[in-house]
C-alpha cells in the first residue's frame, strides 16, 4: 500500500472539513450543469451524426472532455473534502492511433468518469438546495434583531404581513427567533459536513480504480519494466 492511499485512508476516517465542503457543495451545482449539457450535446450529436462520421470526432472530444473534467474533480475532492483520489486510467498502448483509441474505449474508468459527471447535476442540485436553504434560514434568524426595524411596517410577519400568527416588532421579541437561529445554523454547519463527506464517499467509489484496474495497472507496468530492461 503507498503512503498516498494510507494518507487517503485516514482522511476518509475524518468527516470533510466545514469551509471546503460548503465551497465544493456550492460550486457543484453550476459544474453540475455545465458537464451535463455538454455531455448531453456532444453525445447526443455525436450518436446522430456517427453514421456520416462526423459524430466520431465529437464522441472522441467527449470521452477527451469527460477524462480532464474527472481529473478536475479529483484534484477539487483533494483540495476542499481532504480526500486524495489516485488516477484510475490504465496506461495506454504505442503501437498506433487506433489501438489508443481503442484502450481508451475499453478502459471502464472513463465509463464511470461519464456515470459521475453525468450524476453531478441532479446530486449538485439537492445539495445546493439543502445547503442554502439551512444557511439562510440560520442567517436570516440570527440576523433579525438588527434587520426588521428595516422591513415595511418595522416589524417582520410570519409567515407574511396577510397572516400575522407571530410578530417581531422590537429587539426583546426578536431574541428568541436569534437564539433558533444559531441552532439552525448549527445543523446547517453539521449538514454542510455530511453532505460534503457522503459527497466525497460518492467521488471516491466512482472515479478511483477498482481492484481489477489496479491489478491490471501493475501487470502492464510490470510489463513495460521487462520490456525496458531487454532494451536497456
Amino acid at each position: 500500500m503507498t503512503t498516498a492511499t494510507v494518507s487517503a485512508e485516514k482522511s476518509r476516517r475524518r468527516g470533510a472539513p466545514l469551509g471546503g465542503s460548503l465551497l465544493f457543495l456550492l460550486v457543484s451545482l453550476p459544474l453540475g450543469t455545465f458537464t451535463f449539457s455538454l455531455i448531453l450535446t456532444l453525445g447526443l450529436s455525436g450518436i446522430a451524426t456517427v453514421v456520416v462520421w462526423v459524430g466520431i470526432p465529437l464522441l472522441g472530444a467527449l470521452l477527451l472532455l469527460v477524462r480532464s473534467v474527472a481529473r478536475m474533480e479529483r484534484a477539487r475532492v483533494y483540495a476542499q473534502l481532504d480526500a486524495y483520489i489516485d488516477r484510475p486510467y490504465l496506461p495506454l498502448s504505442e503501437k498506433g492511433l487506433r489501438q489508443r483509441w481503442t484502450a481508451r474505449l475499453r478502459d471502464t474508468a472513463h465509463w464511470r468518469d461519464l456515470a459521475y459527471l453525468f450524476l453531478l447535476f441532479p446530486l449538485g442540485l439537492i445539495e445546493f438546495v439543502l445547503v442554502t436553504t439551512f444557511w439562510a434560514v440560520g442567517a436570516g434568524m440570527v440576523a433579525l434583531p438588527i434587520y426588521f426595524r428595516f422591513l415595511p411596517d418595522g416589524a417582520w410577519f410570519f409567515p407574511g404581513p396577510e397572516m400575522r400568527w407571530i410578530t417581531v416588532d422590537s429587539t426583546v421579541s426578536a431574541l428568541p427567533w436569534a437564539a433558533l437561529g444559531v441552532l439552525v445554523v448549527a445543523l446547517a454547519a453539521a449538514l454542510t459536513k455530511a453532505l460534503g463527506t457522503m459527497h466525497r464517499s460518492f467521488a471516491v467509489a466512482m472515479l478511483r480504480p477498482t481492484v481489477a484496474q489496479r491489478r491490471r495497472m501493475e501487470r502492464s507496468w510490470q510489463s513495460a519494466d521487462e520490456t525496458s530492461m531487454v532494451t536497456g
